[in-house]
C-alpha cells in the first residue's frame, strides 16, 4: 500500500507495474472502431475551465461563444462519437461566476441538443494538477442536465508527468513522482489543498459534503490485467452517485477505461467526467502526432514571433530563463512591473504605452518579442483578491495586445487565464481551429475567421505547469525562420 505522502521513483515505480497487453496505437484504434460501429454514441463536448485543454488533440473545433444557434450549428456538423470544444476559462471567474456560467451553458447546449436532435455528453476538462471549481462545476452541470449514474475523476496527463497510481496522484519532477499535495500547485492561493489520494481530495474539496465511501477507484490492475470488460463491469456495478477514480500511468489505460466507459454507456450508464487533457483524446479516439514545425506553418519570416508571459508558476519563469539565455540578441525583452500595473490607472498606462512602443519597434527588424510580467508574484490577503490581481495584470496583456499595430508572425502565450483573454479579447476568436502541438502538451490554435484581428495567425497556448525549462526556448528557435 502506497503512503499519500511519500515521493516514489519514477522508473522503478513504472516498471513494477502490471505490463501492458497492447501498443497506443492498437488501444487508440480499438477506441475508434468501438466509436464507428456505434452510430448512438453521444458527441462529446468538452468544456475547458482554461484553454490548455486542447493540449492532446487536433482537426477539432474550440469555441469561445455559446449562444444556442452557435451549439445547433456545431452539434449538427459533429458526428456521432466526435466532440469539440468550449472555452469557459471558468477558472479565472469566483464560484459564483463559475456557477451561474456552467448553468448558462449547459442550458443552452440542453436547449441546442433538443433544436438538432442530437445527443451529447459533457467532460468538464480542469488543471491536471487539480486546481478549480470541484464539486461546484459538477453539480451545477447536474442541476441543468439531470444527475447521472456516476462522475469519473481523471487527471492523469502523460506530458505534464501527472500519473495516478493506487488512487494516489502525483507529480513528476525530474525522475521522482511526489505527491501532488506536496507540489507547488497545492499551495495555489485561489485553489490549493491539502490531499494527494484522490479519494481524500474530494471529501476535503467538498468540505465532507461527499462521503469517501462514494468514491471508489478503477485501479490499474482492472485496466491491464482485465481490460475494457472489468472496468465496464465495476462502472455496472456502482451505485448511483458514486465517483470512480481513474488510475492510470500510460495513455493505453486511458484508452482501456474509455473502452470500458463506452460498453457501460451502450448498456444506458449515464457519467459526468471531470479530467485532464488524455481522457478528451482518449474518448474522441484522436491519434498522437508529431510537433507542428514552421514549414508546415509557412511563418512570415519578414516579422518577429511574439512571447506573452502572465503565468507565474516556477516552471514558467525557468523557461522564460533558458529563452532568454538562448535566444540572445535575437530576443527583446520587455518587463511590466506588476506593482506599477496595480498602483494607479496613470502608471498602468504608463507601463503599457512603453511596451508598445518597444514592441512594434522590434517586431518588424524584424525580431522576436518577449512580452513578460515581473517575476515576484503579488498575491492578496484572500483567495478572492489574489484572483482580482491576476485578473488585472491578465486585462493588461489584452490590452497590450488591441493597441499592438505590428502584426507579429506567431503569438506565443504563456499560462492558462493569460491564454484565454488574449484569444477572445485580443485576438477576437469566437471559433479556433486546434491544429496540433508546438510541442508535446502544447496546443496550437489557428483561427481563419475574417472577423478575428489576425485571421490565420499560429496561436500557441503555452501551459504554465507544461515541459521542461528549455521547451519554450526549443519552439522559439524552431519557428526562427
Amino acid at each position: 500500500m502506497m503512503s499519500s505522502s511519500t515521493p516514489l521513483p519514477l522508473k522503478q515505480t513504472l516498471d513494477s507495474l502490471p505490463p501492458l497487453k497492447a501498443s497506443l496505437e492498437e488501444t487508440r484504434s480499438q477506441t475508434r472502431a468501438q466509436l464507428q460501429s456505434n452510430p448512438h454514441v453521444p458527441i462529446l463536448v468538452a468544456l475547458d475551465d482554461d484553454p490548455t485543454g486542447t493540449q492532446t488533440c487536433h482537426d477539432i473545433p474550440v469555441l469561445t461563444t455559446w449562444s444556442i444557434e452557435v451549439l445547433a450549428e456545431e452539434l449538427a456538423n459533429t458526428r456521432a462519437g466526435s466532440g469539440f470544444f468550449i472555452l469557459t476559462n471558468s477558472r479565472a471567474l469566483h464560484p459564483p461566476d463559475a456557477r451561474e456560467l456552467m448553468i448558462e451553458i449547459c442550458t443552452n447546449l440542453k436547449a441546442a441538443s433538443a433544436k438538432v436532435k442530437k445527443p451529447f455528453e459533457i467532460v468538464l476538462r480542469g488543471d491536471s494538477t487539480l486546481r478549480g471549481h470541484f464539486p461546484l462545476e459538477p453539480e451545477a452541470a447536474e442541476e441543468v442536465l439531470g444527475q447521472t449514474d456516476a462522475w469519473i475523476l481523471a487527471p492523469f496527463f502523460l506530458q505534464g508527468g501527472r500519473y495516478t497510481i493506487e488512487n494516489i496522484h502525483y507529480v513528476a519532477e525530474g525522475d521522482t513522482l511526489v505527491p501532488a499535495g506536496h507540489t507547488p500547485f497545492a499551495q495555489d492561493a485561489t485553489f490549493g489543498y491539502k490531499s494527494s489520494d484522490l479519494r481524500d481530495w474530494v471529501v476535503e474539496k467538498s468540505k465532507g459534503t461527499i462521503a469517501r465511501e462514494r468514491v471508489q477507484g478503477l485501479s490499474l490492475t482492472d485496466a491491464r490485467s482485465g481490460g475494457a470488460d472489468a472496468i465496464a463491469a465495476r462502472l455496472l456495478e456502482g451505485a448511483r452517485g458514486a465517483i470512480f477514480i481513474v488510475n492510470a500511468a500510460a495513455e493505453e489505460d486511458m484508452d482501456v477505461i474509455v473502452q470500458g466507459i463506452l460498453k457501460a454507456s451502450a448498456q444506458g450508464k449515464k457519467f459526468l467526467f471531470r479530467s485532464g487533457a488524455a481522457f478528451v483524446s482518449a474518448r474522441l479516439g484522436i491519434a498522437p502526432i508529431p510537433p507542428i514545425s514552421a514549414k508546415q506553418l509557412n511563418l512570415d519570416g519578414t516579422k518577429g514571433g511574439l512571447i506573452i508571459a502572465g503565468s507565474y508558476v516556477p516552471k514558467t519563469t525557468a523557461q522564460l530563463k533558458a529563452l532568454r539565455e538562448r535566444s540572445g540578441d535575437k530576443l527583446t525583452t520587455v518587463e511590466l512591473d506588476v506593482n506599477r500595473l496595480l498602483e494607479s490607472p496613470e502608471s498602468r498606462e504608463e507601463e503599457l504605452q512603453a511596451a508598445l512602443s518597444t514592441a512594434e519597434r522590434e517586431l518588424e527588424k524584424p525580431q522576436d518579442v518577449l512580452v513578460m510580467t515581473s517575476r515576484r508574484l503579488i498575491t492578496g490577503p484572500d483567495e478572492r483578491s489574489s484572483l482580482d490581481i491576476g485578473s488585472t495584470v491578465a486585462a493588461v496583456l489584452v490590452d497590450f495586445l488591441i493597441k499592438l499595430r505590428a502584426t507579429p508572425k506567431y503569438v506565443i502565450s504563456k499560462g492558462g487565464i493569460t491564454s484565454s483573454d488574449i484569444a477572445v479579447k485580443g485576438l477576437r476568436m469566437k471559433k479556433a481551429t486546434i491544429v496540433g502541438q508546438a510541442a508535446a502538451g502544447v496546443p496550437l490554435w489557428r483561427c481563419d475567421e475574417p472577423t478575428s484581428k489576425h485571421p490565420g495567425l499560429p496561436y500557441v497556448v503555452f501551459p504554465g505547469n507544461v515541459g521542461g525549462e528549455e521547451t519554450l526556448a526549443e519552439v522559439v528557435e524552431r519557428w526562427r525562420v
